[in-house]
């Protein structure tokens, strides 16, 4: 073979090496490339999918907020009601059989109009809490006003109701006033 034959396979071989090499060398910038193209994908991907769902937690906080607006959003003119209707209570109890001939008309307009207020209570979701002498003293639904001592009794048991309590909704107004036993001393 000639020489320079030989020297033209051995440029092709080297050429060959060489282009093998950039070709190597290329493959693996792309595929560190792509590696960094797959990183930078899959941290987007995690970034929508916090977004989405922190939107998707904004958007049930906000269906809460709305519903607890809608039913209790009222409780501050609820809670200002309730004294009318103790009172209109009170002076319906407090009216005597003579009071009662006299003026039946304004005691009978009482009525109607304690009435209308507990309807109106209950169409709002206003609930009365009205326990009982005797029932036992509960202090998510009641107010101790006093304790004392009452014979036939057991502790814990209430020996009077001062005033009614209220609920609105699943959530209490205003505790039922009322008087609970002590321990009977022996």
């Amino acid at each position: 073979m000639d020489p320079r034959d030989e020297e033209f396979l051995d440029n092709i071989e080297a050429f060959e090496k060489e282009a093998e090499a950039e070709e190597a060398a290329e493959m693996d910038e792309e595929a560190i490339e792509l590696d960094e193209l797959r990183a930078e994908r899959d941290d987007y991907r995690d970034k929508f999918m916090r977004a989405l769902a922190e939107a998707e937690n904004a958007r049930k906080r906000g269906d809460k907020m709305r519903r607890d607006a809608e039913q209790y959003g009222g409780s501050k003119l609820s809670r200002d009601m309730l004294p009318v209707y103790d009172n209109m209570k009170r002076a319906l109890e407090a009216a005597t059989e003579e009071q009662r001939a006299a003026a039946g008309a304004l005691l009978e307009g009482i009525e109607l109009t304690m009435r209308e207020l507990t309807n109106v209570f209950s169409k709002h979701g206003i609930l009365v809490v009205s326990p009982q002498v005797g029932d036992k003293f509960d202090p998510n639904m009641h107010e101790a006003m006093f304790e004392a001592p009452l014979p036939g009794t057991n502790a814990g048991d209430i020996i009077q109701v001062s005033a009614e309590g209220f609920m609105l909704h699943d959530r209490l107004l205003r505790p039922a006033q009322v008087g609970v036993s002590s321990t009977p001393k022996s």
